[in-house]
């Protein structure tokens, strides 16, 4: 098959999400990289393909599509062999309340706390740290039930919680109190074909 360009910038979470999934998924992939810092994003020649100017895009031999959650539950479907994302009216449902978890608390707390610390965005620290915490609280009493978000088998929903969680140290977000969500992430990480996003040594990752 024809590789699968993955427009995609390395430190940002959406992108990983997509990275991750094309590996796990053992897809051959060309990466475009598209610099965020220079604002190539916001380029005519890539609004032409995501008028919203945002990564990650992929192009499946002619099939563009956006939206990192988008992007996971189209690959699950058509290269996933029944096995990231479940079909039956529970599990599916279970699964959609953990992609609307990312784009909603994850987005809104840990993911938040790292664009200030990361690339240095204005919102308030203390309130982003609190919801934070508050979302991990709820991860944390989750998968107490289960090892992983929706079930006893990976799924997209855990693809889309993995990047900005395990990476929530960066924005001052501890997961030293989440037994639970930590025992989760290495569960994602001991995947065949996971590959990690590049650390930022900042915020309580400095001295990683």
């Amino acid at each position: 098959m024809k590789p699968i360009k993955h427009y995609h910038f390395p430190l940002s979470g959406h992108s990983h999400r997509v990275e991750l999934m094309l590996s796990l998924l053992e897809l051959p992939v060309e990466v475009v990289f598209v610099d965020l810092a220079k604002g190539a994003h916001k380029k005519t020649e890539f609004l032409a393909i995501n008028a919203f100017g945002q990564v990650p895009v992929i192009d499946d031999d002619g099939v563009v599509l956006a939206d990192s959650n988008a992007i996971l539950v189209y690959l699950a479907h058509k290269y996933g062999q029944g096995r990231w994302l479940p079909t039956d009216p529970i599990g599916a449902a279970r699964v959609q309340r953990w992609l609307s978890a990312a784009a909603g608390p994850i987005h809104a707390g840990p993911a938040t706390a790292r664009l200030i610390t990361v690339f240095g965005a204005a919102y308030n620290a203390e309130d982003v740290i609190a919801r934070s915490h508050a979302l991990l609280k709820v991860v944390d009493q989750e998968l107490s039930h289960s090892p992983y978000l929706a079930g006893d088998t990976p799924t997209v929903a855990d693809i889309a919680g993995y990047t900005y969680i395990a990476h929530a140290p960066e924005g001052n977000v501890s997961l030293e109190d989440y037994a639970n969500v930590r025992a989760w992430l290495a569960r994602i990480e001991a995947l065949p074909g996971f590959v990690g996003m590049p650390r930022t040594v900042i915020g309580l990752q400095k001295t990683a």
